[in-house]
């Protein structure tokens, strides 16, 4: 495939062009992608890489299907949402069909920020509060508004980042968090923690718009709420006169396997208020979704105040929509999800049996974290050596990826099609890695130490998803982002 610009020529007019905050993974070495299929993806000179962490192809790079109903529709029409149009409604209720009953009301938008941006005012307006809380190390967008609920983001800036209006609890993390595996009821105790928050605040005169989490934390270090939480929560939440926010963005569309959405592994008691979608939506078409019940719909619009989204719910992006959904069904994504998520994390179970650098594996689905420490008793987060391995699975054709607050756990969510023989394939070189780090342990520390990252008040200065600046050291003060 001929290319317009060598990788040395794209770079440098990247550097010249692009905004220094924009980041590229592998920065020692960035890869020009220049084509994907399936699960896999393709640089300048045709080596072909295993992807284990883009959740945004969902049904696979480049599906058939999805072009196919991209195209077809680009050719006949594509205008926005004021004109009628069958693809708006028709896909409108194929989402709301996944859902709980009375989530029935969709505003389309065009990225999971958007989404959680416009959500936010949904709840802020029905509710007539101001105060959101929002979960340790949680991540929901780069808006401004999103920033200032993201404590992933914020926290970079300094303790004076956060807003007054922001309440922080605590992320119900039962491997590293305050209440742990060996806890009672550990979602009972964590919602305890969010019941305290909302009493302090109203003692202060505040009153509380909105409790949103991620149905699994994605950035926070791949967490898995324990079953009973959202319940409680959302039981606090709305005797203050608050609403629950799902964010789906990173985990919905049947990643888990077993449900549709994430926050369906608490139970079919629990219905959130308001449900937030992104990424997986359009298979790497730029659209997204706010779902919520009529009640809340309802309010918003009484408030006189049109809502209109230039793009968002345009018939190219709805037929995008159906396709996916149409391919999730049809290949029975959800199953291969189950079946293939399952066998990934017995694979790495016994990689945590064999090696002592591998702390916990948790995961539900194709959403897979793996959390590797320097002290398994003391559970010390092994950081550098995370990162070693990111760049060491690169050497070997495996894109993955290391996230978390401490940035050591290895976060695996390829797209849908992944299959068994990719996941064997990759715990393989994990394995093979792993078991040098035994034989070769002085080598390991000293490849670490050029690639690590700076602390400051004992939290790693990031970006996202584990790669970092061209000399791996990013002071936090210069992080604007």
């Amino acid at each position: 495939m001929s290319e317009a610009y060598s990788k040395a020529e794209t770079l440098a007019l990247r550097r010249k062009h692009i905004g220094p905050s924009c980041k590229v993974f592998f920065a020692k070495d960035p890869l020009k992608i220049v084509r994907a299929q399936g699960q896999y993806m393709f640089d300048e000179n045709g080596e072909k890489y295993l992807d284990c962490i883009n959740n945004v192809a969902h049904v696979g790079h480049s599906h058939p299907d999805v072009i196919k109903a991209a195209v077809k529709q680009m050719e006949l029409l594509n205008t926005n949402s004021r004109f009628l149009h069958d693809n708006l409604v028709q896909y409108a209720k194929r989402l709301t069909d996944t859902m709980p009953e009375k989530l029935s009301v969709c505003y389309f938008v065009n990225s999971g920020s958007e989404a959680n941006d416009l959500a936010l005012r949904l709840a802020r307006h029905f509710s007539g509060h101001q105060d959101v809380i929002t979960l340790d190390n949680a991540y929901h967008g780069h808006v401004t508004s999103l920033i200032d609920i993201s404590p992933y983001k914020f926290n970079q800036l300094g303790k004076e980042s956060k807003k007054e209006f922001v309440h922080v609890a605590p992320s119900p993390d039962t491997y590293r968090g305050k209440y742990r595996e060996d806890h009672l009821d550990p979602a009972g105790a964590y919602a305890g923690e969010v019941k305290k928050i909302i009493e302090e605040t109203q003692k202060n005169g505040r009153k509380i718009a909105a409790f949103i989490a991620e149905s699994m934390q994605s950035c926070g270090g791949q967490v898995i709420p324990p079953a009973g939480y959202f319940q409680q929560v959302a039981e606090y939440v709305h005797e203050a006169g608050g609403v629950f926010i799902a964010d789906e963005v990173q985990v919905g569309f049947g990643r888990v396997g077993k449900h549709f959405w994430a926050f369906q592994l608490q139970g079919e008691d629990f219905v959130p208020d308001i449900v937030t979608m992104g990424k997986p939506i359009g298979n790497g078409h730029p659209m997204s979704c706010v779902v919520t019940t009529r009640e809340i719909a309802e309010a918003f619009g009484a408030s006189g105040l049109e809502y209109f989204n230039t793009f968002g719910g345009n018939p190219v992006s709805c037929a995008i929509g159906l396709a996916v959904l149409d391919v999730i069904e049809k290949e029975d994504l959800q199953g291969n999800a189950t079946q293939v998520g399952n066998y990934l994390i017995e694979l790495l179970n016994e990689q945590k049996r064999k090696h002592p650098l591998v702390g916990d594996i948790r995961g539900v689905g194709l959403f897979v974290g793996v959390d590797l420490v320097k002290d398994i008793q003391k559970r010390t987060p092994a950081t550098a050596e995370a990162l070693h391995l990111v760049y060491k699975l690169k050497e070997r054709h495996i894109l993955l990826s290391a996230d978390g607050p401490h940035r050591n756990i290895l976060k695996f969510k390829p797209p849908m099609s992944f299959t068994q023989e990719d996941a064997k394939f990759v715990v393989d070189q994990i394995d093979a890695l792993l078991t040098g780090t035994h034989t070769n342990e002085g080598n390991l520390q000293s490849d670490c130490l050029g690639e690590s990252v700076s602390h400051i008040n004992g939290n790693a200065c990031r970006q996202e998803n584990g790669f970092y600046t061209d000399n791996h050291v990013v002071p936090c003060k210069r992080i604007r982002t």
